[in-house]
C-alpha cells in the first residue's frame, strides 16, 4: 500500500474485518552479489551545476551517506555531490523562469493557481492545512488546492488535458519522472533555484536526485517515503519473538514467520501483495536496490535511456524464490493485488485468521495509527503496531525513495513565479515538519528535524522516524537511486502480474522471463514514439 490509502477504507475495512473473523532457500547465498559495478557516469566536481558555456547549466545534487539507526549517531546527509548524466539537457532549451516578476504580477491583487493533488483523507487535510496557512500567510498568490482523486486518476487527467486545461502546478508519483519530462509541458525546478539563488543544501540529496534526471532537477520532492515491515507487538512475544529487534534481513524474516505460525500465535506470518504501486511493483525495486542491484540497463535509465529491464535475471528468480518460500515454508499469506490500498494491513486485524506482520508505505503510519486509536478495532490499538525496516538481501537500511514531487506546469511567467513561491513553502523546515508529523512521511529535508512538531514525534514516538533513518542508511552507489523508465507504471504492472504468479504457485524464472519480455516491449515502443 502507497500513500493513496484512504482512511475511510481503511476504517470501513477494519470494521468488518475485526467482525469477521524451510526448505526456503536463503536469499544471502542465492547469488545476489554485494555491489554491482560503480556507474559509468563520470562525477561532478561540484553539489549545485556544472557549467557547460556560459549560462548554461546542468543540475547535479547530492549522494547519499549511509546512516544508522542508533540515536547516538549522526544521520545528517552527506554533501558530496551526485553524477551528471551523459546526456545533459541544457537549461536554455527549457521553459525559463523569472521569480522576480512575482511582485509586478501580484502588485494588482494576488496570482491565483490551482494546484492539482491525489492525497486524501487525514494526508490530504494535512496538505489543506498547509495551504490555509499559506492562503492566509501573504497576499501575493492564492492557491486553489484540487483534490483528483488516486493517483490513476491525476495522471490520465493530466495527460488528456491540453494545456489550457491544466493545473498551474501538479504533484506526481515517482514513477512518472521520465513521462513528465516527456509532456514538455513542465519548468524545471532547476530554472527556479536558480533564478531565486534557492539553497537545496538542507534537502535529503537522495530526494532531490529522485527528480533529477539529464542533469536537470525537474522538480521538487514533497511528501516522500520507503516501504517498511508492520507487525503486531504482542503476537511478536506470544511467539517469543522481541518487538524491539524485528526481522531486518529476508533470512531473518523467514525464520521469524516460521516461529509465528510453530508457535501458532498467529494463523499468519505475513501478508504479502501484488500491487503494482506495492509488493508486486514497487518493492521488487527496493528489494533489488537493496540487494545492490539495477531494475534496468544504463544505470536503472540515468545514464541514458533505459532499453530493457534486469529483473529477470539470478539477483531477481532468487527474490522470487524467497517470496515463493515465504509461502510455502513461511506460512504467509497472498492477499491478492491489494485492490483497497488497505487488504494487506487489514489482514493484521482479521479477527479469525489474522498475520502478524506486511510491508506497507511508510506514509501509511498516520492514517493507520489514526484508525486505530478511534477504537474501532476491539483488541487491537496503536500501541500495539510496531514499526521495523523493511526486510532486505543485506538488512533493513536503503531504500528507493517514493512518493510525490511537486511540478511547475509551464503556463507563463506570473504563474511559473507563484508556483515557486507556494512550493518553497510547502518545502521549508517548518512545513515539512508539521506534515511529516501529521502524516508519517519523511521530511525531505534534515533541517525539519530540529523543529516541532516532528523534533518531539521522533523522540516520542521513533515509530515515525524508522522511515528516516532506512532511507539515510542507502548505500552511497547508484542502485540505490530508482529506475527512471518512461512506462514504468506499466512495467511496474507486468512485474507485478509475475509476483502473483509465483505468489500462488508459479516457476519464478517462467514468470520473471515472461514479464521480462513484455517490460522490454513496452519500453522500446516508449522510446521510439517519444523519441527516446
Amino acid at each position: 500500500m502507497r500513500p493513496r490509502i484512504a482512511l475511510s477504507v481503511l476504517v470501513a475495512g477494519a470494521v468488518t474485518a475485526a467482525a469477521c473473523s524451510s526448505g526456503g532457500k536463503s536469499l544471502d547465498n542465492a547469488g545476489i552479489p554485494d555491489k554491482t559495478t560503480a556507474s559509468t557516469v563520470a562525477p561532478s566536481s561540484t553539489a549545485a551545476a556544472t557549467t557547460l558555456a556560459p549560462g548554461e547549466t546542468v543540475a547535479t545534487g547530492e549522494t547519499v551517506a549511509p546512516g544508522a539507526t542508533d540515536a547516538s549517531v549522526d544521520t545528517t546527509p552527506a554533501e558530496t555531490a551526485a553524477p551528471v548524466t551523459t546526456v545533459p539537457t541544457l537549461l536554455s532549451t527549457l521553459p525559463k523562469c523569472d521569480v522576480s516578476v512575482l511582485d509586478s504580477a501580484s502588485a494588482s491583487g494576488p496570482v491565483n493557481i490551482t494546484f492539482w493533488h491525489s492525497l486524501s483523507d487525514a494526508n490530504g487535510v494535512a496538505l489543506q492545512a498547509l495551504t490555509d496557512q499559506y492562503n492566509s500567510s501573504q497576499s501575493k498568490v492564492h492557491v486553489d488546492l484540487q483534490f483528483q482523486g488516486g493517483y490513476d486518476v491525476t495522471i490520465d487527467k493530466y495527460l488528456q488535458s491540453d494545456a489550457a486545461n491544466r493545473p498551474d502546478m501538479v504533484q506526481m508519483p515517482e514513477y512518472m519522472v521520465q513521462q513528465m519530462v516527456d509532456t514538455k509541458s513542465i519548468v524545471p525546478a532547476q530554472a527556479c533555484e536558480e533564478s531565486a539563488g534557492y539553497d537545496t543544501s538542507a534537502f535529503l540529496p537522495s530526494g532531490l536526485q529522485a527528480y533529477a534526471t539529464s542533469g536537470v532537477q525537474w522538480s521538487l520532492p514533497f511528501n516522500i517515503s520507503v516501504p517498511v515491515l508492520f507487525f503486531l507487538k504482542p503476537t511478536f512475544v506470544k511467539a517469543g519473538l522481541d518487538p524491539a529487534n524485528p526481522p531486518q534481513t529476508l533470512d531473518d524474516l523467514l525464520t521469524a514467520s516460521k516461529q509465528i505460525v510453530s508457535s501458532k500465535a498467529a494463523t499468519y506470518s505475513i501478508a504479502l501483495d501484488s500491487d503494482f504501486d506495492g509488493g508486486g511493483g514497487w518493492y521488487v525495486e527496493q528489494w533489488l536496490a537493496k540487494g545492490g542491484n539495477y531494475y534496468a540497463d544504463n544505470d536503472n535509465g540515468r545514464s541514458a535511456p533505459a532499453t530493457k529491464v534486469l529483473y529477470d535475471g539470478p539477483e531477481g528468480v532468487a527474490l522470487l524464490t524467497y517470496l515463493k518460500s515465504l509461502v510455502t515454508d513461511g506460512g504467509a499469506v497472498y492477499v491478492g493485488d491489494n485492490a483497497s490500498g488497505t487488504d494487506a494491513l487489514l489482514k493484521l486485524a482479521d479477527a479469525t485468521a489474522p498475520a502478524a506482520m506486511t510491508i506497507s508505505s511508510s506514509a501509511s503510519l498516520g492514517p493507520v495509527f489514526s484508525a486505530l486509536g478511534s477504537g474501532l478495532i476491539p483488541g487491537i490499538t496503536a500501541a500495539d503496531v510496531g514499526v521495523g525496516f523493511m526486510p532486505g538481501p543485506k538488512g533493513g537500511l536503503g531504500g528507493i525513495v517514493g512518493g510525490n514531487s511537486l511540478y511547475i506546469v509551464d503556463k507563463g511567467a506570473d504563474k511559473a513565479a507563484a508556483v515557486w513561491d507556494f512550493m518553497t513553502y510547502l518545502d521549508s523546515a517548518q512545513s515539512q515538519s508539521t506534515f511529516a508529523a501529521a502524516t508519517g512521511y519523511i521530511p525531505v529535508r534534515s533541517d525539519a528535524l530540529d523543529l516541532d512538531p516532528i523534533k518531539s514525534t521522533y523522540v516520542n514516538d521513533p515509530r515515525f522516524k524508522v522511515a528516516y533513518d532506512q532511507l539515510l542508511g542507502s548505500a552511497d552507489e547508484p542502485t540505490s537511486l530508482g529506475p527512471v523508465i518512461g512506462p514504468l507504471e506499466q512495467v511496474r504492472k507486468v512485474t507485478a502480474t509475475a509476483v502473483a504468479d509465483v505468489l500462488t504457485g508459479g516457476d519464478p524464472q517462467t514468470a520473471l522471463t515472461t514479464a521480462a519480455q513484455q517490460a522490454d516491449d513496452l519500453i522500446t515502443n516508449y522510446n521510439l514514439t517519444s523519441g527516446g
